[in-house]
């Protein structure tokens, strides 16, 4: 097993930048809790709230949640439980690479890895590329998962955009917040509508079970979503109507014939006419 790393202190406030910090009660000084898009209570940068090894979710446990953090907490407090989630993602990533990472590529590859999963990484063309030494093709493989799925409907999404284009750059050392901030500048131009709202601000997860016709960070129809079209395109040709009756028509059945009709008698014998009476 390798030696464990440290987060990098530049992964961390790449991560700071990208996650934020929302206040549950903004009326106090510290930090509250709050509810993320799928329920789940989490405080600070994205510190998921745990009780008696359970996730803590939904508006009934709102009591639960503020025994566990009366006061909220500080940023330096904050700080301390994201360093602390990212150490085992460090292992994951240390545990998957088999080729040496410097501090960048390293702290790039945990921002990644914190945002879309460690499942994602090990599945992923990205680690592929990077465990064959192809360098330049991994760090491109960052902007693939820049998707998120709003309203049913996969979309690219701008903060994702940025986000991929940080790590890119952080991966290859370069300076990752000009990166981000050259992406906004680019994406002026086009930012008058709004983005769209995702139903969960991460990229696609890699299909299970692998389908052949699915793309990385891109869903496409599988086999049984196809043959459900096709099914639903075959349209039965409708039955004819009978035709009204007349109105004051009785509906008669006819009768079915019972027996079996009897051939006909023969014909009675012609008599012969009566002789005449003699005189």
């Amino acid at each position: 097993m390798p030696a464990l790393r440290n987060p990098p202190q530049e992964a961390v406030e790449l991560i700071k930048s990208f996650e934020g910090i929302p206040d549950g009660d903004p009326r106090t000084v510290n930090i509250d809790p709050y509810l993320d898009p799928v329920g789940i209570w989490t405080i600070g940068w994205g510190h998921a709230i745990v009780d008696r090894g359970t996730f803590l979710r939904g508006a009934a446990n709102r009591a639960r949640v503020q025994a566990l953090y009366p006061g909220g907490i500080t940023r330096a407090q904050a700080e301390t439980l994201l360093v602390a989630d990212l150490l085992p993602r460090c292992a994951s990533v240390l545990n998957l690479c088999r080729q040496p990472l410097s501090d960048g590529a390293f702290g790039a590859l945990l921002a990644f890895v914190f945002n879309v999963g460690a499942a994602n990484f090990a599945a992923s063309t990205l680690l592929r590329k990077l465990n064959a030494g192809d360098m330049q093709g991994a760090a491109d493989q960052f902007l693939v998962w820049n998707k998120a799925r709003a309203n049913g409907v996969l979309v690219v999404l701008r903060g994702l955009t940025r986000r991929r284009q940080a790590e890119r750059a952080m991966f290859l050392g370069q300076d990752w917040r000009r990166e981000a901030a050259a992406v906004v500048s680019r994406g002026a131009s086009r930012r008058g509508a709004p983005e769209p709202a995702a139903e969960w601000l991460l990229p696609l997860p890699v299909p299970e079970p692998p389908d052949d016709q699915a793309v990385e960070g891109v869903a496409r129809p599988t086999k049984a979503r196809a043959a459900v079209k096709v099914a639903a395109k075959a349209v039965t040709k409708p039955k004819p109507k009978p035709k009204p009756k007349p109105a004051g028509a009785a509906a008669v059945k006819p009768r079915g014939r019972t027996t079996i009709p009897k051939a006909r008698p023969p014909k009675p014998p012609a008599k012969r006419p009566a002789r005449p009476a003699k005189r």
